[in-house]
Parts: structure tokens; sequence; C-alpha cells
């Protein structure tokens, strides 16, 4: 059944069909309640009675919504409408790799492309999913050249029963193919395929191998008229070289093309990963020839490729090993080349020579003078593998890498990636050097944990970005309790690895456990994971994690930090009333402090509180201390930022702050939101939207960032992006104070009759929880209503909440500041008008 436009599947809406092939049709459709485009795949209804194709539908959504990778794609729902079977995912506004092939394409798009698909193979691979129908159909290429992966209605779970992405045995069981069926596209099967005998991931690498050597000559590998005479050629004849079909192409290409072809699973590429380096490494070498082709002078570039032509081919095991390589090794025909040069082009070449050797000779001395006595100042902690592939074991790898950072940002000359950032990358088959360049960083951290009863084996990895080098690496094999002293121990060693100078108290920081209850440990960082969500349930879920924390350790300063954190929060996000919380908030926050006055996380609590009771010189005290104890703790600069420094307007020292605990934790979903809260508060309304949008692009769930995003764009007067903000937000999260924005929003842009509505809900909430009053306040200011925005602005005053610290710079406000009132206000809050 061909579905028009307007139909309506639940929250969906078609407008139009954008595909269809053998598994189902696929539709352009708007998501009408979060506002965004999506793709609709359905089961057509003629197939809907067929069980097995069905169990192949389901089984597309179960394989592709296991997987977390940014080049496959993403899922976001599976259901039925009126016995119609969907599946909702993110649209791709781009061309199939088929089109892109058609047009003819250049060698730095296919390796880009092939290092894309490769990655997202791996990842795959890794959750235990072969895809098993790689070819050009089921890779989308968007306009900025980022491609994603389509289409797992093929894919064969291979994990072995009871692990985390197998899904129900009777399922597993059916979608299993039986020796002898074939599956696939058969002018991209692997011999395994075509013969339908056992397959595994190498089957994955010839489909892809066999892209690979489509998109370099346009044509497939093995072309025949009908399905029988393209698996007879799989299976007994050899590719023709790309040569054949294509000038210039790189030996290397031909060999890692010839390679993933190879009809003997052994002889093929084993792992993606595998396939994966040897495509980045033939892409940096052509990179690099590209730059010699560029900068060495013409006559010299021109002996030396007359040398080449008269050198012998290079074998293919000379070609992988010079790819690999970072700086190729000078040759007896390179020293034929500079002597052929020299005779014919003797100025020229002389010159070039000189500076060729000046160059290598003070670029030696500086890599060695880097290398001996230059200390590494930043590092990022990746999350370390479980090895068990047990769900209820990723504690354990958490822990290690949270614990490890917690004692690596002990160190005020070393600068360490937060967890909120580092966790980013969990779960993602990622190149270590990429991501410490996306951190912006000196070093990574990798590892790896297994668990096998009570023995534990930690292996871990320390490299030096920025010249791809192993610093070091060590196993450790040990019982589970002792977990918390061998995660101090590799803090210990890696600051040597760093060649970082401690003074006396760094070492006995580094050396002292924050805590000695390993259990204590793991819900405190199970607390900072909740509370970093940022809403009013997670916040909940913190402070019972926290609690808990104390119980088994209540000298635990750390987790008395994170109390006070969290309470301090609470009224901000509509989840208890200020009476309910700050007197929590102060009391764990004081208790941090007597605890362990010498981490900058306990000042930084007490500075937040004071921040809440509007004791501002000794809010900026504590914030002042805490950067001086550890200038490298995001969240210290952070809360100065949106605490003192912004209540009193002082716009461009907030920002600075902002941008510093931007650098300091770059993926942070709250730290960057607030870059855009900030330039909200300086109604500098442009500037706040960029960041809010790619803070949305990192977590289209943080309702946060979406709640900002409104109020800059009703500011800005973007009506409809606003007025669709604003629902996506409360959408997210149920928080009373999006209410109150929106019905400012409502207000101001003449829907008075609206907001007066979104007023009578507020009411009505407020009867089973928390509705803050300066919420309220914010409405009437927006109906032009002063001595009831007044009215309910004193009720918050009385109240003591958090929200009037902001009163000042607030834009929802400023049609208030004429009137006395309001300076008066200001001035009890504790700041200057």
């Amino acid at each position: 059944m061909t579905l028009v436009a307007g139909t309506q599947l639940g929250r969906y809406e078609i407008r139009s069909q954008i595909g269809a092939g053998g598994m189902g049709e696929v539709y352009l459709a708007e998501d009408t309640e979060l506002r965004r485009t999506v793709a609709i795949k359905i089961l057509p209804e003629a197939l809907a009675s067929n069980q097995q194709r069905l169990r192949r539908f389901v089984q597309e959504a179960k394989a592709a919504s296991a997987l977390n990778h940014p080049h496959i794609l993403t899922i976001y729902e599976i259901g039925t409408i009126e016995s119609l079977r969907f599946i909702a995912t993110e649209f791709i506004d781009g061309d199939t790799l088929r089109e892109r092939i058609m047009a003819g394409m250049k060698l730095t798009d296919i390796l880009e492309i092939s290092i894309q698909a490769t990655s997202a193979l791996a990842a795959a691979h890794a959750a235990g999913i072969i895809h098993r129908d790689i070819k050009p159909e089921n890779i989308m290429v968007r306009r900025d050249g980022y491609i994603k992966l389509l289409d797992f209605g093929l894919a064969k779970l291979t994990a072995p029963e009871g692990s985390p992405i197998d899904p129900e045995g009777p399922t597993r069981s059916m979608v299993n193919t039986s020796e002898g069926t074939v599956i696939g596209t058969s002018n991209y099967m692997s011999p395994e395929q075509a013969k339908g005998t056992h397959i595994d991931e190498r089957t994955d690498l010839w489909s892809l191998g066999a892209v690979i050597y489509e998109m370099t000559t346009g044509h497939v590998p093995f072309p025949g008229e009908t399905s029988t005479e393209i698996i007879s050629l799989i299976l007994q004849k050899e590719a023709a070289p790309l040569t054949r079909f294509a000038r210039d192409v790189p030996a290397e290409l031909e060999r890692i093309v010839r390679k993933s072809l190879s009809k003997d699973c052994e002889e093929r590429y084993q792992s993606a990963k595998d396939l994966l380096i040897d495509l980045r490494n033939l892409k940096r070498k052509l990179e690099v020839d590209a730059e010699i082709e560029r900068t060495v002078p013409p006559d010299l570039r021109s002996a030396m490729s007359t040398g080449s032509e008269q050198s012998a081919p290079a074998s293919d095991s000379h070609i992988a090993a010079a790819s690999s390589a970072s700086v190729a090794p000078v040759t007896a025909s390179s020293v034929e080349y500079l002597v052929l040069s020299i005779k014919r082009h003797k100025l020229t070449a002389i010159i070039a020579l000189f500076v060729i050797v000046v160059g290598l000779v003070l670029s030696g001395l500086y890599l060695h003078k880097r290398n001996t006595d230059v200390a590494i100042d930043s590092i990022a902690v990746l999350p370390f593998v479980n090895q068990n592939a047990d769900p209820n074991s990723e504690y354990l790898s958490d822990g290690v890498t949270e614990s490890i950072i917690n004692n690596l940002t002990q160190l005020s000359n070393l600068r360490v990636i937060p967890s909120t950032s580092a966790f980013h990358y969990k779960g993602k088959d990622i190149d270590p050097l990429t991501a410490g360049k996306e951190l912006g960083v000196r070093a990574i951290l990798t590892g790896r944990i297994l668990q096998r009863g009570d023995n534990l084996t930690i292996s871990t990895a320390l490299v030096d970005v920025r010249e791809n080098k192993q610093l070091w690496g060590e196993q450790y094999n040990e019982k589970a309790s002792d977990l918390l002293s061998v995660q101090r121990e590799i803090a210990r060693q890696i600051t040597g690895g760093l060649r970082l100078k401690l003074t006396g108290e760094q070492q006995t920081r580094l050396a002292r456990p924050l805590t000695d209850n390993p259990e204590a440990y793991q819900l405190y960082l199970k607390g900072r994971f909740y509370w970093n969500k940022r809403t009013s349930e997670t916040l909940r879920k913190s402070i019972d994690c926290f609690n808990q924390a104390i119980e088994k350790d209540p000298s635990f300063a750390l987790a008395y930090a994170g109390l006070a954190d969290a309470y301090g929060l609470l009224s901000g996000f509509g989840a208890a009333s200020p009476q309910e919380s700050l007197p929590q908030a102060n009391a764990a926050a004081r208790k941090a402090v007597e605890l362990d006055d010498t981490l900058a996380e306990t000042h930084t609590s007490l500075g937040f509180a004071y921040t809440a009771n509007w004791a501002w010189p000794d809010a900026a005290r504590e914030f002042q201390r805490a950067i001086e104890l550890n200038p490298n703790y995001a969240t210290a600069h952070h809360w100065y930022s949106d605490g003192p420094l912004l209540a009193e307007g002082r716009f461009d020292d907030a920002i600075a702050e902002m941008k510093r605990a931007q650098e300091l934790d770059p993926l942070s979903l709250i730290i960057n939101t607030e870059v855009g809260m900030v330039y909200i508060y300086a109604r500098q309304y442009d500037k706040a939207i960029e960041p809010l949008q790619k803070t949305i692009e990192m977590d289209h769930t943080f309702y946060f960032a979406h709640l900002n995003l409104a109020v800059a764009y009703s500011m800005k007067g973007a009506v409809r992006e606003a007025l669709e903000e604003y629902q996506i937000a409360y959408k997210l999260n149920d928080d009373p104070t999006v209410l109150g924005l929106l019905g400012h929003f409502q207000a101001i842009t003449g829907k008075q009759n609206e907001a007066l509505k979104t007023l009578s809900q507020m009411t009505e909430i407020s009867q089973r929880r928390y509705v803050p009053a300066y919420s309220v306040a914010q409405v009437y200011a927006g109906l032009g209503e002063r001595d009831q925005a007044f009215q309910w602005l004193e009720k918050s005053y009385q109240d003591h909440a958090t929200d009037l610290f902001l009163i000042k710079v607030d834009p929802t406000l400023d049609n208030l500041h004429s009137d006395p009132r309001f300076a008066d206000l200001v001035r009890r809050v504790g700041l200057r008008y």
C-alpha cells in the first residue's frame, strides 16, 4: 500500500515517498511532536503475511538500534500502526553512493568514503553484527561528504547467547539462515555467501572491497548478465586489475582491493580494523606526496620523476611498508635522483638540497629538544573497554576510567579532560589520535579491563598525539579488592610517562586515596553521572547515590560536594522549593570543605551554595580559591561565570570564564549550553544560537539546550523557531520553568489568551509540585501586568529562590527596569543597580 502525503502514522505525518526496495518502502515524514524531518520505512502490506520477511524487518531495527556510531543510521523508533510495521530513522539529505559512482569520483573522495564505511563496519562487528548486504545503495553520502551505512535488514547476529547485543533466543534462531541459503546482492556477495556456507565479519570486507573497486573503476569486479553468471565468476575468476579501467591508481590501493577480494577467507583482511589501518595509511601517504608535489621545485621534481621511471617497480610488501611509515626512508634511488638533478640543474638542485638538509637538521634538533625536555601538559583518558562483554560489569571499566581521571585532576599543572567529554567516545570505534586532536590534548590514555572471578587484568597504553608514538604501557594483574590502589598506581605511572615534575605536595595528593571504600567511590561516580543529566528526576537519583556513598564512607569529602551540588540545583530545575533544598546544599558544602579543604571540588560546591544565598563576595572568593587549587577544574570556571560574574553584569569576564570551562571540558553538554546562555544574558542572541545548536547536535535529548535555544530565538524575534524549541524542551522534560518562559514568549508575541492558559496550567501543576514564583512573574512581565509581576517576584524573594540571582540581567524582565520596585529588589538581592 502506497501512502499519500498527509497520511498520519501516530506522531509522524507522511510528506512523500522517497524510495522502495525488496524489504520495504521509504517515506519522507515529519515528527509532529519533536518537529524534525525523519525517514519512515514500512514493510509493504503485500508482504506483511510473510513471516520470514517480517522477522528480517524487525531484525533490522534491533540490529541497527544496538549500534551507536556516527557513520551508522540512527534509529529513532520501531512501531506498529494499524497493522503497518515501521521504523523511524534520521533523514539523510544526500545521495546514495550509487549516484556518486555514476557521476565519477576523485581518489580523495573514494578513500574518505572507504575509511568512514570501514569504521562503521568495525563498530558493527565489535557489537557482533554482520551487515551482509554492503553495496552502493546502502551507503548514503551527505552533502558535506559524511556517510551513513543503511539497511541492516540482512544483518546476522554473531555474538553468543547471553551477550549484551544478543536478542531473545527464539528471534535469533529464526534470523540465522540455514546452510545453503543465499542472502545478499549478487554483485557484492562474498564467495562464502554465494555458496551459502558459514559467514563471518570477513564477508562484509569482501563486499566493501567490491564497492571500493566500483568507486575506483566505475565497473563491478565481476560483471555478468544474470545472478547465476555473476556468482559463477565470483567463485571461479579473479577480478581484473584496477588499472585496466582507471589511470594513475596507486599500487597500494590495488593491493588493498586485491586482498579484500581474496576468495580464501584466511588470505583476506581478518578484521575491519586491519583494513582501516591500511586505508588511513594510504590516505596519509598520498597527502604527504601531494605536499611534496606542491613544495618541491619543479626542476628537482622533474629529475626525481625521471629517476623513478628508471627504477624497478616495488613489491607489494615494499609498497605496504612505505605506505604505513610516517616518513619515507632515504633510499639509494633517492640519492640517484639528487645526483641526476645536480648534474642537470646544478643551481636549482644545490639550493633545494641545501634547504632540505638545513630543514632536516633544524627539525631534528627541535624534535630532540621537545622530546627530551618538554613535559606533556594535557591528557584525555578514553573510556576503558570492558572485555567481558557483560553490561553488568560496565560499571567496572567506567569506574576505573573515572577514578584515573579524578586522580589526575588533582594535578594543577596537567589539563585533564573531564569524564563528561571523555565518555562521548564510549562504545565508539575511534582512533585515539583522532580523539586527541578533537579534544585538543597532547596525550591519550587507552585501556582494557578483563575480569575473571575476583581477578582483574588491566591493560593500558599512553600515546603522544603529536608524535604518534606510545610513551608508556603496562598490564596489571590484581584482585578486584585492590582496584583503588591499582588506579592510583596507574595515575602515578602516567605522570612519569608524561614527564611531569611533581612537587612533594602533588605526590602526596596523588598517592592519597579520596576514599578507601570502593563501593562508596562507585556510588559517587554514579551520582555524578546522573547529576550531569540536569533534570529533576536525575538530580533526585544523584542525591540518592551521594547519600549511599556517604553511608559507606562518612569521611568522603567528594560525596558531600556532590550532594551539595545536587541540592543546589534542585530548585532551579523545578524539582524542589528553595526552602527544602538550599539548607541541605549549604550543610553538605560546609561539611565537604571541613573534611578536605585542599580540593577544588569542595570549594566550588561552597561557592555555589554562597551564590544560591546571594552572598556574592563569599561566592567569588570560594570560586577563586577553587581555581587556585586546580586551574583545570572546569566546573569552578563554569559556576564562577554564571554565578557572581553574570549576576553582576560583568559579561566579558563571564564569557571568558565560560569559554575557559568549555576549553577544559569541550564536550560537556551543560557547559556548551551555558556558553549560549551567557550570550543570551549579554543580549548577543546570534552568538548564543551557534553553541546551542552544536550542543543539540551532540545530544538532541538534552532539554536544557533546547530551552535556551528557544529563549535566544524568542529574544531575536524568530517566532516559529522559538515555539518549536519550547515544545521540544517541554516534551523532553516537563519542567515548570519551561512553561514560564513559554508563557512569556506567548505574551510578547501577542498571544495573550494562550499565555493566560499557560498561567492556569502552572497554577494547576503547583498543586502537585513546586512551581517557581519567578516563572509566574516572567509570564506577567510579558503580559505587561507589572503589579502582578512584582507580586510574584516578591514571593520569589521571600522564598529566597535561586532564580533571583540573575534578575539584574534577565532579558525577560527588561520592561520592568524603569519601575523603582525593580531597582529596590536588585539591591535587596545584594547587587548594585
